[in-house]
């Protein structure tokens, strides 16, 4: 797992062609609004969590992020603990995200 700036982690993103965005907030935050193509998996949700890291694609980047940072860095090392080598977590999460959003 490696903690990135909004900065960092909107670079890398542009750059990796095996990037998936994933939100792990909770629907409600997810209404407000999420960054562009993210798949939502909501942490609060253990055993709906656990069952999508085990079928997601390990060879995969995954570019997580919640609303703060702390969940989705929770998240990152949850993932990284059941094989998913390549997480990225958004450190400031989407309260300071300044780039494109979109709705679910």
């Amino acid at each position: 797992m490696e903690n990135l700036t909004n900065e960092q982690w909107q670079e890398r993103l542009a750059k990796d062609e095996n990037a998936v965005v994933l939100d792990v907030r909770t629907q409600e935050e997810v209404d407000e609004g999420v960054i562009p193509n993210a798949q939502h998996l909501d942490i609060y949700d253990s055993a709906g969590f656990m069952q999508g890291v085990q079928e997601m694609d390990k060879s995969k980047s995954y570019y997580v992020y919640c609303r703060s940072g702390g969940r989705s860095q929770q998240a990152c090392m949850l993932m990284n603990q059941m094989g998913v080598e390549n997480t990225y977590n958004l450190k400031t999460g989407f309260s300071e995200w300044d780039g494109e959003t979109s709705k679910l």
